[in-house]
């Protein structure tokens, strides 16, 4: 018997905004290493990539996300030595069936019809080989056309997750799905808890690309119709896929269990749960972040340089210096180089309203942390003031920033560590460590690194007006402008 064909499909377009404020738009908590050594994504897509066996093959992993992070995606592959198969980029964010849409659509291109195992980006679980089994078993069911879902015995009586109501164990390890429950109040959630048959629904999916575009076809032909025209309008380099932006901005946003997981049961089209004993996460705010991490005697959690006295069920995360946390209960401390939040744990779903405000007042706490990662590397804002800015900046080896000129500012540049290649006006220079130029403003310059380690310099602007937004780029390798 040939293996069962799995293309694993990994949702990272999210904005993390509940993480706030070490989740930011421009560097949202799928990418974060919030414990360990590896990002949420990265732990999805090792998680995808370890289904292989026992009859079961898999393919690189397909991403969907948003422009802004599409190197991201890629070093943070890299980092574990795997290449997607493709990246596909939404123009805009329009929900996740139109995401799967598209990953549908992929995966057929090339005359196939593979199983589409779909995760979000953003999910931790405890117990990895219990995971693999229940995805395996997902897998051979929607081999044969049913569609199967990942459903999590609830622990607790949860109000935050949307239910997944099953059949009766007697009907075998995958049971019929028999309906969608929306997120419950408390009293409700209680009793779906007492009464059992009740399971978290955890946003996975696992069907063919086919079973996905046939449902959407009959229950929202709409989407699949805009969704086709975006496909049909795309264009491509390298690894990246990108829909028409015009074409995808008319689909209509909606979710996947909206559009078809919903109106499933009744219909003809199969739907069965998998029970997923493996001690999920969605990590969706930060008492959720709490619950994972390891604790001390008094329930407290803390990471990076924190000191914890006289507090109870506590999480304080430190990321750039020494936090000290003393007499608070049921609390949640989280430092980063430009903010601080101090919330209640059972508060933590309202810091969407901070990371609200922030947007509205167009704050850059908003979007960005003060080191800002880009494609070729980062660049760290450590002091500003009137007419002047102070950055530290890493260029990767092999890597260059755009060819480009500002119309007021003027930079000087110190060489920390590694060997610049600098272009200023005609001119082509190599600095090496305690070596520096000056930038003078309107001169068209760029920075490379043609070494083998990573080369760090401080930049010193000055001028009348030192915003990102001053840059005339001639030439990028990232195809910015």
């Amino acid at each position: 018997m040939n293996p069962v064909d799995v293309q694993p499909v990994i949702m990272a377009g999210g904005s993390g905004t509940r993480l706030w404020p070490l989740s930011r738009a421009g560097y949202p908590k799928q990418f974060l290493v919030l414990a360990g050594n590896e990002s949420l994504f990265q732990q999805a897509a090792r998680r995808l990539a370890a289904l292989a066996g026992e009859g079961v093959a898999v393919g690189a992993p397909m991403v969907v996300g948003n422009e802004e992070h599409r190197f991201l995606v890629l070093d943070q592959l890299r980092e574990q030595r795997l290449e997607p198969a493709a990246v596909l980029l939404e123009p805009a964010g329009r929900n996740t069936a139109p995401a799967l849409t598209l990953a549908a659509l992929q995966a057929m291109d090339d005359g196939r019809d593979p199983v589409l195992a779909v995760t979000p980006a953003d999910q931790t679980v405890a117990d990895e080989a219990a995971f693999t089994r229940a995805l395996r078993d997902a897998a051979r069911i929607a081999a044969h056309g049913e569609i199967a879902i990942l459903g999590v015995p609830p622990v607790r009586p949860e109000t935050g997750y949307g239910y997944i109501r099953a059949a009766s164990p007697d009907a075998g390890d995958a049971p019929a799905v028999t309906a969608f429950v929306e997120k419950p109040d408390a009293d409700t959630a209680r009793r779906y808890l007492a009464e059992g048959g009740y399971y978290w629904n955890a946003g996975m999916f696992v069907l063919r690309a086919s079973t996905w575009l046939a449902a959407l076809e009959r229950f929202r032909p709409d989407i699949a119709a805009a969704t086709r025209a975006a496909w049909d309008a795309r264009r491509g380099d390298a690894l990246f896929v990108r829909p028409g932006a015009a074409e995808f901005a008319a689909v209509p946003a909606e979710s996947v269990d909206y559009a078809v997981m919903e109106r499933c049961p009744g219909s003809d089209i199969g739907i069965r749960m998998v029970a997923l004993e493996a001690g999920w996460n969605d990590l969706g705010a930060w008492d959720a972040v709490w619950q994972v991490l390891p604790k001390d005697g008094a329930g407290n959690a803390a990471v990076g340089d924190a000191i914890v006295a006289d507090c109870r069920n506590t999480l304080v995360h430190a990321s750039s210096r020494l936090v000290s946390v003393i007499g608070i209960d049921d609390a949640v401390v989280v430092e980063t180089a430009d903010a601080v939040l101090v919330a209640s744990r059972a508060k933590s779903q309202d810091v969407k309203k901070v990371v609200e405000r922030l947007g509205q007042e167009q704050r850059g706490e908003h979007a960005l942390h003060r080191k800002v990662h880009r494609p070729w590397g980062w660049y760290d804002s450590v002091d500003d003031g009137a007419r002047f800015q102070v950055k530290r900046i890493m260029v990767k080896p092999g890597a260059s920033l755009s060819l480009q000129m500002h119309h007021h500012r003027a930079e000087h540049w110190i060489v920390v560590s590694g060997t610049a290649e600098v272009t200023v006006g005609d001119k082509k220079i190599l600095l090496a460590e305690n070596q520096s130029t000056y930038i003078p403003l309107g001169e068209v310059h760029r920075l490379a690194n043609p070494g083998k380690v990573p080369l760090e310099i401080i930049e010193v602007q000055s001028g009348s007006y030192l915003g990102e937004d001053d840059i005339v780029r001639f030439e990028d390798t990232y195809g910015r402008r």
